[in-house]
């Protein structure tokens, strides 16, 4: 099969088009002929040498694919519903920018009616990642407010549509006026472009000097102290990257008069129990809204497989709305 490869770390030039032996599928797993590969940050941060691949995982970069089930484990796919032929989108540890691509029959989800392959792509890493932080561990409610930085990213996208659709206020920072717009026309509230606008002292004032329940953040650093001062009492502040470094300081006495929980998570290198888990979540309760058009995937650009280094620079010059995707 044809594979895009790592040749070293470094710049988006180091991915090369060459070949890789034929995956073989194991037990409680489906092989699936991929024809779109979604692209995420992490496979960027994979392929600078900053984002060690787990044990067992593949080396070849990609988190999440769609495509036709070629082959599987019988009973686990009979489990879950799935048959040969069927087409499915799919979370994995690594190997998406592949031809063919083993998967998890728990990690996958089906193409739901009326999406293409192409746009399912877009969908399992930024889901899934979603789900897990926002409404599992920060437990986002119906009428909570949701401050998301990076609104105009993959995973701002998905969590802006997930939780206006599930009954939040969102709101979002983002780089651009531009940007800012295209949140809001994807529901979010109120957009604050972060280069000319304070978002500590916008989030006080849309929300009535309250501040936001939940805060979704992917930079980190210095954010953190603002993010503190930004939620409401018993607000919860959920990290998953860190853009902005890995150190910082905040003011521990409002964590302890506002009761405020400060978590955080990756997902790569959780266990396949859990992935399922949120899997059965997706396909329960979001599934749904993607079928009817409330949710809807947004996809940036796509890129032929052999082109995936000018994905990876588009990727890194941060002038996207949503997902960039391979084609095969």
């Amino acid at each position: 099969m044809r594979a895009v490869e790592i040749t070293s770390y470094g710049a988006p030039d180091v991915l090369r088009l060459g070949e890789r032996a034929d995956p073989v599928q194991g037990v409680g797993e489906v092989l699936i002929r991929v024809s779109t590969s979604g692209v995420n940050r992490p496979d960027v941060l994979q392929r600078t040498g900053n984002y060690p691949v787990p044990p067992g995982a593949s080396d070849i970069p990609g988190l999440e694919v769609a495509g036709e089930i070629v082959a599987g484990d019988a009973q686990a796919m009979r489990a879950a519903g799935f048959r040969i032929g069927d087409h499915v989108c799919a979370l994995v540890a690594g190997g998406g920018y592949a031809e063919l691509c083993v998967a998890p029959v728990g990690q996958c989800l089906p193409v739901p009616p009326g999406l293409s392959d192409l746009q399912a792509a877009s969908l399992p890493e930024t889901f899934f990642t979603v789900w897990s932080n926002v409404f599992e561990r920060a437990h986002l409610q119906k009428g909570e407010t949701l401050l998301i930085q990076g609104g105009s990213s993959g995973i701002g996208v998905a969590a802006i549509q997930i939780a206006r659709a599930l009954g939040s206020t969102v709101l979002v920072t983002a780089g651009s006026d531009e940007k800012c717009a295209a949140c809001v026309a994807l529901g979010a509230s109120h957009a604050i472009n972060y280069k000319t606008g304070d978002f500590v002292q916008e989030t006080k004032r849309l929300t009535e000097g309250r501040g936001a329940d939940v805060i979704l953040d992917m930079v980190a650093g210095s954010y953190v102290a603002r993010e503190v001062e930004s939620l409401a009492e018993d607000g919860r502040l959920v990290i998953i990257a860190l853009q902005g470094g890995v150190k910082a300081e905040f003011n521990a006495g409002l964590v302890l008069r506002k009761r405020l929980s400060i978590t955080g998570s990756t997902l790569r290198p959780r266990s396949l129990a859990f992935k399922t888990s949120i899997a059965k979540a997706l396909r329960e309760k979001v599934w749904p809204l993607l079928a009817t058009g409330a949710i809807k995937p947004v996809i940036h650009e796509t890129f032929a497989a052999i082109d995936a280094a000018s994905a990876h620079a588009l990727m890194e010059s941060n002038q996207h709305v949503g997902k960039i995707v391979l084609t095969w």
